[in-house]
């Protein structure tokens, strides 16, 4: 078979046809031609599935190396993005480098000491926008340009320039001109100034503790961030000197690094900065490690940064040194802080977790599980657990009132959500004994109230049986559900409800036996009126168990009365409630009574005295097929339904046993 024809672009379908017709007489050979033209369609067909398949393939795989390409540039952009800012920060790392060449370092005498610092703050006014005060009776000290970063999240916020002097902090903004806009002034005795390491993603920072907040910073390297602790720390001395301003002002102010050093070597202090990388040696003393000396400072950064698993591994690293190394100088101080900072974490804790209340009880568990986890390492268990239930109580029992205002299934949510707190709790307090007793004291609470308002909105005087074996059985199949992870309430659940079940049967029993004393009986065969009824009728009495095919006497009637047939339906339907309800066995002979006494009712019915001309043999009748047969079909679904035996009604059939009625002649017809 030529395939090229088919590819020519004059290829016309019908002329091709017409000449096949023309060539090929035999009808053989045109269905020889088309199985030929068929098998080459369907190798075709799969050669393109193959290509396609293939480019697909090549498809996936070029799109992954996209993928990858696209992460590279964007890593890659990123480096590029932190090398200009470096270079940048670099070339503006002073911008007043007037200011640094009128101070420079000759510190021969203190009158040139107290002019070059004229100048210097003469430069600094004049190069801030915005600055109005008077900087004439001020020391300064150091300078230089920082990131300012985002507290939350730690992203770039603006670039600034702080200039520090004995009692301010002047922060200014650099503009996009370079030059410098008034922001903020701080007095140095109302700010701490924190060490913060190895935020993520971010180094060499400081973090500024002002009465507005916290205002963390950026150097660019760690050479700078040092150099800024010791200046800040310059402060600190300049504010605990006794002397007066004055003197402070005459003395060599415009090299705080040489004082510092000098007050270091003079006192030989072992509080060190808060880069804790002190240049005095102190050979005579057993000092503790730097970072240990730093710890205080640094879990109460992270407490107030909410890392809270830091801050506790950071607490235990201070405990297991102390444990090990007790002879260190000053042991006693800083084992105090570490103790007062742990009694902090756990407070914030306890109060982060007593406020994770949420409509959503998923969130609540969600976000207490770390929560949870850090307290039960730091030995809070009991506390945890208390407040945690208490939190989950408040949870369920909203998410209940919000249910029953829209009408959903409220028990078969109680116990799922009584399954996740179970089984959330079990799990993170499964060493803690004691904390299981109170997993059971407060199911047992929650399942009181439950059942409290499940009587006040469902369980109410008058309610009938069909309803209340609704409420039942959507409350016991949830319940039986929970022994999965080892909680066996249903004993508990029925004990609480006992009472008022027995009371509602007991009015149902009245009502029911009432309700049947009204019905005036008619002793004639029920006419259904029309065969479309009589059929719906037999329907329906089939599907509850019951055939009544062979009462059907004539085209529409059944020989049995219409009082005895309603009967029939209403006795299985009560039937059918009764043995829901008397699953349980204390509850059992409560409702085999009410069955009892409501057939006993139907069954007593007689002919009035006024009612002549009554056939006794039909009335018999009547009274043997309800025993016979409603009452056997009645004993077993009771069986079936309940899982005990119906003792009651079977003592009932056996008295009530009749002699055989004399037949009655009857023609059937067939429907």
């Amino acid at each position: 078979m030529d395939l090229e024809k088919f590819a020519s672009e004059k290829f016309n379908g019908d002329d091709y046809v017409k000449h096949l017709v023309k060539e090929m007489v035999a009808g053989s050979e045109l269905s020889e031609f088309r199985k030929q033209l068929t098998t080459e369609k369907e190798g075709v067909s799969n050669i393109l599935k193959k290509k396609v398949f293939e480019n697909y393939s090549q498809f996936i795989e070029t799109a992954r190396e996209i993928s990858h390409l696209e992460s590279e540039m964007y890593q890659l952009s990123h480096l590029l993005v932190d090398q200009r800012n470096l270079i940048e920060q670099i070339k503006e790392e002073s911008l007043l480098d007037d200011q640094k060449n009128i101070i420079g370092d000759n510190t021969e005498s203190n009158d040139n000491d107290q002019d070059q610092n004229k100048k210097a703050l003469s430069i600094i006014k004049d190069a801030l926008i915005g600055y109005n005060k008077s900087l004439d009776d001020k020391v300064f000290l150091h300078e230089g340009s920082l990131i300012e970063l985002d507290p939350n999240d730690y992203r770039p916020i603006c670039r600034s320039h702080l200039f520090l002097f004995n009692d301010i902090l002047i922060i200014a903004k650099i503009k996009h001109d370079k030059k410098l806009e008034f922001m903020n002034e701080y007095e140095t005795k109302k700010i701490a100034v924190v060490n913060i390491r190895e935020l993520t993603g971010v180094k060499n920072a400081i973090n500024i503790i002002t009465s507005e907040g916290n205002r963390i910073y950026q150097t660019i390297n760690a050479a700078a961030r040092t150099e800024w602790m010791e200046k800040f720390e310059a402060t600190l001395k300049f504010n605990q000197s006794s002397s007066v301003p004055a003197k402070s002002k005459k003395g060599p102010a415009p090299q705080p690094p040489k004082i510092l050093q000098k007050q270091r070597s003079e006192t030989q202090s072992i509080c060190s900065d808060m880069t804790l990388s002190p240049t005095a040696s102190i050979a005579t003393e057993n000092l503790a490690p730097e970072w240990l000396i730093s710890a205080p400072e640094e879990i109460q950064a992270e407490i107030a940064q909410r890392h809270f698993e830091d801050s506790l591994h950071l607490i235990q690293k201070c405990e297991d040194y102390i444990q090990k190394n007790p002879s260190f100088y000053n042991i006693n101080e800083i084992q105090e802080k570490i103790k007062n900072l742990k009694t902090i974490l756990s407070s914030v804790l306890l109060h982060e977790l007593s406020i994770a209340e949420c409509r959503d009880l998923q969130s609540v568990l969600r976000s207490s599980r770390r929560l949870l986890k850090l307290l039960i390492e730091m030995g809070k268990s009991r506390e945890s657990s208390t407040i945690f239930l208490k939190v989950c109580t408040t949870t369920i029992r909203t998410s209940q009132r919000q249910a029953r205002r829209n009408n959903l299934p409220v028990s078969e949510l109680f116990f799922c959500d009584l399954a996740q707190v179970a089984s959330d709790f079990l799990r993170g307090f499964q060493k803690q004994a004691a904390c299981t007793a109170a997993l059971t004291v407060w199911c047992n609470d929650e399942l009181q109230y439950f059942s409290q308002q499940l009587i006040k909105h469902y369980l109410t005087k008058g309610t009938n049986l069909e309803t209340i074996a609704k409420v039942i059985e959507s409350v016991r199949e949830p319940c039986s559900e929970l022994t999965k992870i080892g909680l066996d309430l249903s004993s508990h659940m029925e004990g609480l409800w006992r009472v008022t079940l027995e009371q509602l049967i007991d009015e149902s029993r009245h009502r029911l036996i009432e309700n049947i004393g009204r019905t005036e009986e008619i002793w004639q065969p029920y006419n259904l009126v029309s065969k479309s009824n009589l059929r719906v009728l037999l329907k329906e009495i089939n599907s509850l168990g019951i055939d009544m095919n062979e009462h059907v006497t004539g085209d529409t009637f059944i020989n049995l009365t219409q009082s005895t047939v309603n009967f029939c339906r209403h006795f299985l339907s009560v039937t059918e409630s009764c043995a829901i309800i008397g699953k349980n066995s204390v509850l059992k002979p409560d409702c085999e009574k009410l069955l009892r006494d409501l057939f006993v009712t139907q069954h007593n019915i007689k002919p009035l005295a006024t009612q002549q001309n009554v056939d006794l043999n039909f009335v018999a009748k009547n009274k043997a097929w309800l025993v016979d047969v409603l009452l056997e079909k009645a004993i077993s679904d009771f069986e079936a339904k309940s899982e005990h035996k119906c003792i009651l009604l079977t003592e009932l059939k056996n008295q009530l046993k009749a002699p055989t009625p004399k037949p009655r002649n009857v023609y059937t017809v067939q429907l």
